[in-house]
């Protein structure tokens, strides 16, 4: 009898359904999307509605900024900082106010719904641009689109400079050089090492991350920046995020910067860089760490900050000079107005 019980229910078991049964299929991936050329972006309604507001709150126009970020498929994360824009009026000490915006058309127009967050609000196309209104809870916000630009955009070098790529011939300064032609200039690729190497300088390096917002992370618009070919400056689309070491502006595993000062993919941005070297005795033993200061789109995001060692990726460090090199993740990231002055 015991016996034909365990038969019985084995049997039973059998034609249970299993975990696997109640899997759901995983969500459809996204195309990847890495769009350089700025011609292909004229018409498409996501990368309109994309990007920086400024505006005030309505009854006593105390100033706000928002950062409106592209998901991919019309989906956006929104966040909206009291005080202004980052770098430009922010309180830090106030966290960001979350929301989450939809297209739901053909057109340059999002809405916001209150399902996660108590933001809700529009954002479309008005007589004068892209504006946004907003409300949260008793407060009502007005805003518009903006395109900030660095303060050091297009900075000429200085007499003595090296000029490590200007315009077209430069590539020539660089192992692996080649020149990217886009619609609107001639710039330097990725996956390249400056020829010459050097100690102590001041750098100015100019790039613009491409359209991908269907990627998300590491994967969306990767580069990077090392100085002497040791220290990486990540270069990566965190445009809204909440700047980290391992995003744009960050030194990668290292030092987060001050303030995330990126701005929204296919506008130029600066890095101002000030660098010292790490020092060493004659038997080769570090006697003192490299320091650096660091000004992305012109404000300061890395204040004299010890390079303990060097980066992922990077070389060992020692007491001879190094080269640049723009680190290439298959994104198409371009550079261009890359100039430096060595320091003694």
């Amino acid at each position: 009898m015991i016996r034909s019980l365990v038969l019985l229910g084995v049997a039973a078991l059998a034609v249970l359904p299993t975990f696997a049964d109640d899997k759901k299929d995983p969500p459809k991936k996204k195309e990847r999307i890495a769009i350089n050329e700025p011609t292909k972006l004229k018409d498409d309604a996501d990368f309109a509605i994309q990007g920086e507001y400024e505006g005030i709150v309505l009854g006593d126009s105390a100033k706000v900024g928002a950062h409106v970020v592209a998901m991919g498929e019309g989906k956006f994360n929104v966040k909206v900082y009291r005080g202004g824009l980052p770098g430009a009026g922010w309180d830090t000490k106030i966290a960001a106010i979350t929301g989450k915006g939809t297209r739901t058309g053909d057109d340059a127009r999002a809405d916001l719904v209150g399902k996660e967050t108590a933001l809700t609000g529009t954002i479309n196309m008005g007589t004068k641009g892209m504006i946004f209104t907003a409300n949260y809870g008793d407060e009502k916000m007005a805003f518009s689109k903006v395109e900030r630009k660095s303060k050091t955009i297009g900075e000429k070098p200085p007499e003595g400079a090296v000029v490590l790529f200007g315009k077209e011939g430069d590539e020539a300064n660089w192992n692996g050089g080649k020149i990217v032609e886009i619609s609107d200039g001639k710039y330097l690729n990725v996956g390249v090492k400056s020829k010459q190497a050097f100690g102590a300088f001041k750098a100015h390096v100019e790039f613009r991350l491409p359209w991908m917002p269907n990627s998300t992370g590491q994967g969306r618009a990767n580069s990077g920046v090392y100085l002497q070919d040791r220290y990486e400056l990540q270069v990566l689309d965190s445009f809204g995020l909440a700047g980290e070491n391992n995003e744009c502006g960050g030194i990668y595993t290292q030092h987060k910067p001050i303030v995330n000062m990126c701005y929204p993919p296919m506008l130029w941005q600066t890095y101002d860089i000030e660098f010292a070297p790490a020092q060493f005795d004659d038997s080769g033993k570090k006697t003192k760490n490299g320091r650096t200061t660091i000004y992305h789109n012109g404000v300061k995001i890395h204040d004299d900050v010890e390079l303990p060692k060097e980066c992922p990726g990077g070389e060992k460090e020692n007491a001879k000079p190094g080269v640049f090199q723009f680190q290439n993740h298959g994104d198409p990231v371009v550079y261009r107005n890359v100039w430096v002055v060595e320091k003694k």
